[in-house]
Formats: structure tokens, C-alpha cells, sequence
């Protein structure tokens, strides 16, 4: 994929002292980030509490948009793992310091609920079009909730504890980092039990989840070639310099 610079967010400069302070710089795709195209994943992976509530609820588990979901359950029908991965869509950079500020991806997983005693009255949520702040330590998404939650995007889903890996995008190159110990503050739980149709023992098995999961990001810096002119082009550019003798030639005689 091609990457050109889409907009910097802060421009840089200069202090009284000299020293250059660092502005964020977007980056999306079809963009070019000093010399190099990015291009990558990020993927969401349902922490074994999480997959353990969803089993209580009976919840069922499917992608959703860009991203490609892998599921895998047990021969009972238990979940043994769950994860989405999603091609990012963008990152923003300090533009001093070349660290990764934050990553944003296209697509996630639909959850569904069916109406099951004391566990469910049934609803559905959508959670997708992750995006990680690795300033601020929450993880961004659109939600697109049942039971009268609707659509919200940007909404501050999860916190999270940890980052590991590289966070510095220094040249061509594969950095993966990954950012553990999520979860829910107040109003994300309120969302998530709100559009499930969560009752009291589903609410109590939400309740129990000490950790959501984790989201692994890899950012792929590749070094932007040239295009090298046609064949063609360079016969129009010779011609054009023909032209151009012509005409100053002719220009020399008149004024002979």
C-alpha cells in the first residue's frame, strides 16, 4: 500500500532554547511517512474470563466488516480462543521521537445473545473499528449496540495496563507490539450489558471478568521506489527539447 503524508495534526517548533518539540503526524492509508509506506494488522483476542461469561450466555461469536475472525471451540461447544484481526487503517507518530501514538484498524466481531433464563433477554453488539491509544491507555471503538444503545463511535471501550514490543517506527522494518490487560470502566460495562440484555447471573458473570484480552499490533515499514519514466516518456521529453531548439532558433533568426 502506498502511504503520503494525509494532514499533520501539530505543526513543529522551535523553542526559546533551540530544541525542536515533537507535533503528531497522521498517517493513513495511500500515505508516505518519510520514505515509507505502512501497511499491517491489528488483532483483538478474548481473554479466557471473557470467553468463559460468553459461554454462560451462550453467545455466539462472528466477524464483522473488514476483519477476519478465528474461533475455535472445544468438542463440548465451549470456546477454546476467539480473535479478530483487522487491517489498520491508520497511525499517528511523534514526529521527533518516531514513537507510535496511536494505531486504528477497520473491522471487529459481532456478538449475539439469545434470550436465555436469568442469563439474557437477548441483544446483539458489535464492537469494530478498533483504535489504540498508547498516550492515554484506552482502546477506542465504534459500538453498535441492540436495546436501544445505537451507534457510537469513538467511544472509550477499554483501558488497558500494558504495552510490550516496539513502539518506535525508526526505518523500514516489522514492529509488533501488544497491549494487554483490558477492561471496562462504568459506561462501557453499562453499554455491554445493556445491548446483550444482560440479567442478574449474566451481569454476575460480566462481573467476574478481571481481564478482556489483548490487542497485538504489527505496523510494516516499507520503502517507497521511485517510478522509473516509461519509455515513452522520455521520447515526449526528447521531443519536447527539439521543439524547444526549433523555436529559440527561429526566435535568433527574426531578430537576425
Amino acid at each position: 500500500m502506498k502511504l503520503a503524508i494525509k494532514h499533520i495534526a501539530a505543526a513543529a517548533a522551535i523553542a526559546a532554547t533551540g530544541i525542536a518539540h515533537a507535533a503528531p503526524v497522521y498517517v493513513s492509508v495511500g500515505d508516505t511517512y518519510k520514505g515509507l509506506t505502512a501497511s499491517g494488522t491489528a488483532s483483538l483476542s478474548f481473554s479466557a474470563d471473557l470467553l468463559g461469561a460468553l459461554d454462560t450466555g451462550k453467545i455466539s461469536l462472528t466477524n464483522y466488516g473488514a476483519a477476519t475472525s478465528t474461533i475455535t471451540k472445544d468438542s463440548d461447544g465451549f470456546f477454546e480462543s476467539a480473535t479478530a484481526a483487522a487491517p489498520l487503517t491508520s497511525a499517528t507518530f511523534d514526529d521527533v521521537s518516531e514513537e507510535v501514538l496511536r494505531v486504528a484498524s477497520s473491522g471487529g466481531m459481532t456478538l449475539i445473545a439469545p434470550a436465555l433464563k436469568s442469563v439474557s433477554s437477548g441483544g446483539s453488539l458489535v464492537v469494530t473499528d478498533l483504535a489504540a491509544d498508547l498516550v492515554t491507555k484506552k482502546i477506542y471503538a465504534t459500538i453498535i449496540g441492540g436495546n436501544g444503545v445505537g451507534t457510537k463511535t469513538n467511544f472509550a471501550l477499554w483501558d488497558f495496563t500494558t504495552i510490550t514490543g516496539t513502539t518506535k517506527f525508526a526505518g523500514a522494518g516489522v514492529y509488533n507490539n501488544t497491549i494487554s490487560g483490558l477492561s471496562l470502566n462504568a459506561d462501557s460495562f453499562a453499554v455491554f450489558s445493556q445491548s446483550l440484555g444482560l440479567l442478574k447471573l449474566g451481569v454476575s458473570a460480566m462481573q467476574g471478568i478481571t481481564d478482556y484480552g489483548t490487542v497485538t499490533s504489527q505496523i510494516i515499514g516499507t520503502p517507497v521506489t521511485p517510478s522509473i519514466p516509461e519509455p515513452s516518456t522520455y521520447a515526449l521529453m526528447g521531443l519536447g527539447l527539439v521543439g524547444l531548439v526549433m523555436a529559440t532558433r527561429r526566435k535568433l533568426a527574426q531578430a537576425a
